[in-house]
C-alpha cells in the first residue's frame, strides 16, 4: 500500500514539473517576442520644416517701366519674399498695364499672385478678372503673365465677353490689352454685336491683327 501511495506521488510530481516547464517555455518566448518588438521600434519620419519667409511687407507695390514710362504697377494687400525660391506671394493681386505713352489700358484683380524674380514673369490665381478701357472683360481660376514676352496665357478656363459677345474655351493667349487673342480649344461663342463693336480671336494659332 505505501509503494502505491509512493508511485503515485511521483507520477503526481513529473505532472506539476512538466507543467512548470511549459510555463517557463512560455514565459520564455513571451520574452523574447517582447525584446523583439522592442529591437524594432519603427521611427516616425520628422515633419518637413515649413519655409519662412525672407521678408514679409503690406501694401506693397511693384513697378517695371522703360526709360522712365511705367509699363505695368503691381499693388498687393499683403507680400511675402522668399529669397530661397526666388518668388514673392502675394495676397489681394492687383496690376495695372499701360501703353508706351503711359495711359493705362488694362486692369488685373485676383486673391494671390506669384512671382518669379528677376524675370517678373507672374502668375495670377483664384477669381482672376481682366478689364480693358474699351470694354473687355476675361475671368478664369489661374493665369500666367509672361514678362518679357509681353503675353498672357492660361490653360484653364476662360471666359471673355465685350458689348454682348460671350466666347469661352481653353488654352487662352492675348496680349495684356486683350485686343487680339487667341483660344485653342472647346471654343463657344455667343455673338450678339456688330463686326465692329465686339470680340475678334482666332480660335488656333497666336493672336493676329485682323
Amino acid at each position: 500500500m505505501l509503494a502505491f501511495v509512493l508511485h503515485a506521488i511521483r507520477v503526481l510530481v513529473e505532472v506539476l514539473m512538466q507543467r512548470v516547464r511549459a510555463s517557463l517555455l512560455a514565459l520564455g518566448l513571451i520574452a523574447t517576442f517582447g525584446c523583439g518588438s522592442e529591437d524594432h521600434v519603427v521611427q516616425r519620419p520628422q515633419a518637413k520644416v515649413e519655409e519662412l519667409p525672407s521678408q514679409e511687407v503690406r501694401d506693397f507695390t511693384l513697378e517695371e517701366s522703360d526709360t522712365g514710362t511705367p509699363e505695368w504697377i503691381l499693388t498687393s494687400r499683403y507680400a511675402a519674399t522668399y529669397d530661397r525660391r526666388g518668388v514673392i506671394v502675394a495676397r489681394g493681386v492687383a496690376i495695372d498695364f499701360f501703353d508706351s505713352k503711359g495711359a493705362k489700358y488694362s486692369h488685373l484683380t485676383a486673391k494671390e499672385g506669384e512671382i518669379k524674380r528677376p524675370s517678373n514673369d507672374m502668375e495670377a490665381r483664384g477669381d482672376v478678372k481682366v478689364t480693358t478701357t474699351d470694354g473687355v472683360r476675361i475671368q478664369t481660376e489661374s493665369l500666367r503673365f509672361l514678362n518679357h514676352e509681353r503675353k498672357i496665357v492660361s490653360d484653364a478656363f476662360v471666359k471673355l465677353e465685350r458689348n454682348g459677345d460671350v466666347v469661352t474655351g481653353y488654352g487662352f493667349e492675348s496680349d495684356p490689352s486683350l485686343e487680339h487673342f487667341a483660344i485653342k480649344k472647346g471654343v463657344r461663342a455667343q455673338v450678339q454685336s456688330n463686326s465692329e463693336g465686339g470680340l475678334k480671336f482666332r480660335q488656333r494659332g497666336t493672336p493676329g491683327t485682323p
